[in-house]
C-alpha cells in the first residue's frame, strides 16, 4: 500500500470508529449489497430485501477490509469486538476487528450495538491472550475497566485494507454508517466496502 492509499485508510477508519462512540436518534447502520452507485448516490439492499438510497457527502472516505485470524491477535493490540452474552456466563465474540497501530485507542469504550439483539462493541487494548476452549481475550478500556471475550473459531476476524470508489460494483458487501435526516433521506460520509474476498462484519 503506497502513502496515499495508507493515509485514506487511516482518515476512513478513524470516522468509521468515531461513529460508533453515540448511537444518536437519527444514526442508521447499513449492512447489505451495493446495487448501485450513480453520482453520489449509494443504493444498498439489506439481507431482506428491502434498499435505501444513500446521499454520499461532499469528501465522503472508503476503506476495505481483509480477512485475519486469531493467531494475528497478540497482547497490546487494539480490537474493536462485538459480542454477546453467553448463557454460561461471559461474553462471546460475534465479529473481531484489529486495528493499526497507529489507532491505538480509537473509539475505547463498551458500548450497546446492532449486530445481533442485546449485542455490544467494545474497543479496548489486549491486555491477555489465552486458550480457553478456544482463543479468549481480555480488553481493557476506560482507564482499566476489564473484558473478557471468548472467540469462537467461526468468528469473523478482519484487519482494514484500501479501497477505492471503483470497488463499489453491484453485489459487493457493504457497511455503511449513515445519519437520517429530518426529511427521511440517509446522508453518508464513510463506506467499507468488502473488496478483499471478505465482507465488512460489523
Amino acid at each position: 500500500m503506497n502513502l496515499k492509499s495508507f493515509v485514506i485508510v487511516l482518515g476512513t477508519i478513524s470516522s468509521v470508529i468515531g461513529a460508533t462512540q453515540a448511537w444518536a436518534a437519527g444514526a442508521a447502520r447499513i449492512r447489505g449489497t451495493v446495487v448501485s452507485l450513480i453520482g453520489s448516490t449509494l443504493t444498498v439492499k439489506d439481507g431482506n430485501g428491502k434498499t435505501d438510497a444513500i446521499a454520499l457527502a461532499d469528501g465522503w472516505r472508503i476503506s476495505g477490509v481483509a480477512k485475519a485470524s486469531a493467531a494475528d491477535i497478540k497482547r497490546g493490540d487494539f480490537l474493536g469486538i462485538a459480542s454477546i452474552s453467553k448463557a454460561d456466563g461471559g461474553s462471546g465474540a460475534l465479529e473481531v476487528v484489529i486495528f493499526p497501530a497507529a489507532l491505538q485507542g480509537t473509539g475505547e469504550g463498551d458500548r450497546d450495538w446492532d449486530l445481533q439483539p442485546n449485542s455490544r462493541m467494545t474497543n479496548g487494548t489486549v491486555a491477555d491472550v489465552t486458550e480457553i476452549e478456544g482463543r479468549t481475550v481480555t480488553l481493557t478500556y476506560d482507564y482499566g475497566q476489564k473484558k473478557q471475550i471468548a472467540i469462537p473459531q467461526t468468528t469473523p476476524i478482519v484487519t482494514f485494507a484500501s479501497a477505492t470508489p471503483a470497488d463499489l460494483t453491484p453485489g459487493v458487501a457493504v457497511f455503511v454508517n449513515a445519519e437520517r435526516g429530518g426529511d427521511g433521506k440517509l446522508v453518508a460520509n464513510r463506506v467499507v466496502v468488502g473488496n478483499h474476498g471478505v465482507a465488512p462484519p460489523m
